[in-house]
């Protein structure tokens, strides 16, 4: 594309006084037992999360989850904390800071829980824009889930359109098989490849409810229906968790020549007795050097952005599981974070200028 039509494009944008709103999921204020369970009840209260009936849910979580879970979870968050706060916060602060470099348009963060909410991002938005036109949402999530990128969106449109009756929203559709996130997810693993050898490779997902499964099943008769739905094509797959995240998991293959026989899926973070997606990634780790498989790489692409599941689950009780079972080496590759070439391919996603990536907008 000429010079001549990049700068009329970017002008456009301009003119159209567009906004991008990047969405995360969102992390506790303060790693203080008090800040943890607040956040814990926010989250564990979305009935995208935990779907029971609004009564029972907040027995389940303001009576038994939260007040057990909290003071775990508050060492847990110690463990990973920050100068700045968060992990996932602070990358995805400077992410947002490197987007904005290369989009020409003003960009601001909001998280699904916590701070800063839709509404704050909205009101930093105009700090640059006095009339917001069209706005821009981007949820962090590459793999379509009732429980992350869809309560993020309906949460976010929801205040928005509140806030904004006349902009127009444009929505980031889960990219786990865009060629260029594949891309950045390889170049992001090779140099890891290039000073190890490796006996498997560990794609670990965040964990779902089977039930989340069948209820986002746009065809109510597909998912599960047979122990290779996953592999049979179907409309489902649109909002189909489990068959997006295996996608990816080829793709990523593919492009760097793993072997099939050494490559694994599992799914972590489970919470409560309910049917999960299996298998389970801490029985795998345990498994794993029973079966041969004693120097590991793991890979975490359901995450765009390092969290507590990345950081204080896998890289501290993931690994610890997988060696005192008799691993030897264990790498967990860091997630796509603030890397060059995932801001570049994010960045074309969004400045509105390169035709192919107009089918990932709704």
């Amino acid at each position: 594309m000429c010079y001549y039509n990049i700068t009329k494009q970017i002008r456009a944008m301009k003119e159209k006084n567009r906004g991008l709103i990047i969405i995360n999921l969102g992390s506790p204020n303060s790693y203080d037992v008090k800040d943890v369970r607040e956040y814990l009840n926010e989250f564990l209260m979305d009935e995208r999360v935990i779907d029971i009936p609004a009564i029972w849910r907040s027995m389940l979580v303001k009576g038994i989850i939260s007040p057990f879970r909290a003071p775990k979870s508050a060492k847990a968050y110690k463990s990973v904390w920050t100068e700045r706060g968060s992990p996932l916060k602070v990358i995805t602060e400077d992410f947002a800071g490197l987007v904005k470099q290369k989009v020409d348009m003003p960009v601001s963060i909001a998280m699904r829980y916590g701070s800063p909410t839709p509404a704050n991002a909205i009101a930093e938005l105009e700090k640059s824009v006095s009339q917001l036109d069209e706005i821009l949402i981007a949820p962090m999530y590459p793999h379509y889930a009732m429980s992350s990128y869809e309560t993020a969106l309906e949460h976010a449109v929801g205040q928005i359109q509140n806030l904004r009756k006349g902009a127009k929203l444009r929505i980031l559709k889960p990219f786990y098989n865009d060629p260029a996130y594949i891309s950045s997810l390889a170049e992001n693993i090779r140099p890891y490849l290039d000073k190890q050898q490796f006996d498997g490779f560990l794609f670990s997902y965040h964990g779902l409810p089977v039930r989340h499964l069948k209820k986002s099943d746009t065809t109510k008769a597909h998912c599960y229906s047979s122990n290779s739905c996953c592999e049979i094509k179907s409309l489902a797959w649109d909002t189909c968790y489990k068959h997006q995240v295996k996608d990816t998991t080829r793709l990523v293959a593919e492009q760097l020549n793993l072997p099939n026989d050494k490559v694994v899926v599992s799914f972590q973070s489970r919470l409560g007795s309910d049917k999960w997606i299996q298998p389970f990634t801490d029985k795998e780790l345990e498994e794993l050097p029973k079966r041969g498989i004693k120097k590991l790489m793991v890979l975490c692409p359901a995450f765009v952005a390092d969290c507590l599941e990345t950081l204080e689950e896998m890289d501290d009780r993931g690994k610890e599981t997988f060696m005192q079972s008799g691993g030897e080496v264990f790498v967990r590759v860091p997630c796509l974070n603030t890397s060059t070439d995932w801001v570049n391919t994010f960045a074309g996603y969004c400045a509105g200028i390169d035709e192919k990536y107009k089918q990932l907008w709704n």
